[in-house]
């Protein structure tokens, strides 16, 4: 069984990197050929997809997110990583990591951690 569960702080002052930890069981992050990603929703939005890490390696960010984003991965702890430089209040949502394989849906989620942005 595959379990994703996130971590993190709950509330980062803005202008301040936002940094959340995937943690996986069940599987290896570097299995082929899974992807891992974050995934947000604000509060009264859809979700918004901010970047995956592939079973390579390779990393992938929303054009929109690409600047201030970046995901990366501890295979020895089997970790998926993602930090969010420079947050403003609009970064507040639930911040989700999921996994997905080649061409399909994703499959498997975390339960979601809430972050808020306030001084």
């Amino acid at each position: 069984q595959v379990q994703l569960q996130e971590s993190g702080p709950g509330l980062v002052k803005p202008s301040q990197t936002l940094s959340l930890t995937c943690t996986v069981s069940g599987d290896s992050i570097t299995a082929n050929y899974y992807y891992w990603s974050w995934i947000r929703q604000p509060p009264g939005k859809g979700l918004e997809w901010m970047g995956t890490i592939e079973y390579s390696g390779s990393t992938y960010y929303s054009p929109s997110l690409k600047s201030r984003t970046s995901i990366s991965r501890d295979t020895c702890k089997n970790h998926i990583i993602l930090q969010l430089s420079s947050v403003t209040p609009e970064d507040r949502a639930v911040y989700y990591c999921a996994r997905r394989s080649v061409g399909m849906l994703y499959d498997y989620w975390g339960q979601g951690t809430q972050v808020t942005v306030s001084s």
